[in-house]
């Protein structure tokens, strides 16, 4: 594809932050699919980039013996497969603490206590486990007086299946740390390119002036994922799509994409614009899931090349659980009233990745006249690609060079991360998890925002369960059932195509 190639002034160094404290993390879960992919490697990165304090340490939660012992060569071949060096992996291996202990267990907490020992450094309790262990583990820590007053607690997503059990949490932990210590994680949050949302938008006034319906068609959320069940069968099947994806990730694009703008770059400014966001999504409950929502099935089909199984198949049994979820909503605002707002998010997608799509409506008249190439004018679109490739694009009507009659076909202004930028761009737990500990709350959910969400999604499940309780089908490798292109058809639009390659 012809693109014209921003060429961003490349800066000198990465900006400097605040420097991280001395600290200890408690890693309960340590031996989970999360801590061995994204938790373990993004303190490695940070180690071998000299950002976490020498005497800081690393505590890694088990309750097997053979964890103990087996756990630490774990760690060192995941660091391998992400190309760090033997000296730079033994040197992260150094300061990791193996701690056998049970989350429901309250004396086994005494050796975490001991391994702790009497410091004034900041200690993070990061809960990597499934949010029916959150409660005990708050309550274990408190009985085992283990939380100091700069004691902070990050809780992974979900928190919670609903707005009755994140309640729930968000009582218990309310009750043994202040909301100015609790961090409820969304690691989407941390990608460079959600941060830029808010930069494109305030520090730009092209795109701020034109951010409403005055200019603005549709709006396209895309996160598909090409993978499908992996190690998370247990967890999944029991959550759904809805839940795993759409509750947090997609909801938390969807905030920072229609905010307002905040008085100041700071944590409850932000947050309580979020929450204005949250509170406009217009409800949709009964039966107006058939006509807003679809929830799709993958089933046997085609995946990067190789013959994969169907959803059921993967699972063992058969289910009526959602992989897949397409959503039209709209936002009651005087900003965004009256655009239409289209999420779309499954497994075993065609293609990997996550964007926000965004199509302004077009121009009034055209002098162009028919024929010779001038009989359509396509809408500009802006598009801000998350992964992979992070970067913008802004699509522009161009005139094609040379031609003998007038030719307009459209082009794109294209500006990708790793071709403006001369630094290394971090994975978001590598930014989330030094935000916890230099006690930056900014790109972690307040408990308002996660309650908020959870009161929009539940009417959506509970209409499912009467009127639409078996999902659409859809093969693997394809975009989602065709009922998700009639979502949008019906308003005369189209799902946007993955331009970024």
């Amino acid at each position: 594809m012809d693109a014209i190639v921003d060429r961003a002034i490349r800066p000198e160094a990465a900006p400097q932050r605040t420097p991280v404290p001395p600290f200890d993390l408690v890693i309960f879960g340590a031996s989970g699919d999360l801590a061995l992919r994204k938790l373990f490697p993004a303190l490695a990165q940070r180690n071998t980039e000299g950002v976490l304090p020498p005497e800081s340490r690393i505590l890694a939660i088990v309750r097997k013996d053979e964890d103990v012992v087996g756990l630490p060569d774990q760690i060192a071949g995941r660091l391998k497969e992400e190309g760090l060096a033997a000296d730079q992996i033994e040197g992260f291996l150094r300061r990791l603490t193996m701690v056998q202990a049970d989350a429901l267990k309250p004396e086994t907490f005494e050796a975490l206590k001991t391994a702790l020992g009497d410091t004034d450094r900041v200690r993070s309790f990061y809960l990597s486990t499934p949010p029916d262990l959150f409660i005990p583990i708050c309550q274990n820590l408190a009985k085992a007086e283990i939380l100091t007053p700069t004691s902070r607690v990050i809780l992974e997503k979900p928190l919670g299946r609903d707005l009755a059990s994140a309640r729930e949490i968000n009582d218990a932990v309310a009750a043994i740390l202040p909301e100015s210590r609790t961090y409820r994680i969304d690691h989407y949050l941390g990608k460079e390119t959600v941060q830029n949302l808010l930069v494109l938008r305030f520090a730009n006034t092209l795109f701020e002036r034109s951010w409403s319906s005055r200019d603005i068609d549709n709006i396209q959320i895309t996160v598909a994922e090409t993978v499908g069940l992996e190690t998370r069968a247990g967890y999944y099947d029991k959550a759904g799509h809805m839940r795993d994806m759409v509750q947090n990730h997609v909801m938390q694009l969807l905030c920072l994409f229609a905010i307002e703008p905040p008085n100041m770059l700071e944590a409850d400014a932000v947050r309580d614009e979020k929450v204005r966001v949250l509170k406009a999504l217009r409800p949709i409950v009964g039966p107006d899931v058939q006509r807003h929502t679809v929830r799709g099935q993958y089933g046997p089909g085609q995946s990067e090349g190789q013959r994969v199984r169907g959803y059921a198949d993967e699972l063992g049994h058969a289910s009526n659980t959602e992989t897949f979820v397409a959503i039209r909503c709209e936002l009651d605002t005087w900003r965004w009233a009256g655009v239409p707002i289209y999420l779309r998010t499954g497994k075993r997608m065609a293609q990997r990745y996550s964007e926000i799509a965004v199509t302004f409506k077009p121009v009034p008249h055209s002098i162009f006249g028919q024929g010779g190439g001038c009989d359509r004018l396509d809408a500009n679109r802006l598009v801000i690609r998350l992964q992979p490739n992070d970067g913008v694009q802004l699509q522009l009507m161009m005139k094609v060079p040379g031609s003998g009659k007038l030719k307009i076909v459209p082009r794109q202004l294209d500006l990708r991360y790793e071709t403006a930028f001369d630094v290394r761009t971090p994975d978001a737990y590598e930014r989330l998890l030094t935000d916890v500990i230099r006690g930056d709350q900014t790109l972690f959910m307040r408990r308002d925002e996660v309650e908020q969400a959870w009161a929009w999604i539940d009417p959506i499940i509970a209409g499912w369960q009467e009127y639409a309780p078996q999902p659409h089908r859809y093969a693997a490798g394809s975009w989602g059932p065709s009922q998700a292109i009639g979502l949008i058809e019906r308003d005369g639009r189209s799902w946007a195509d993955p331009d970024f390659v």
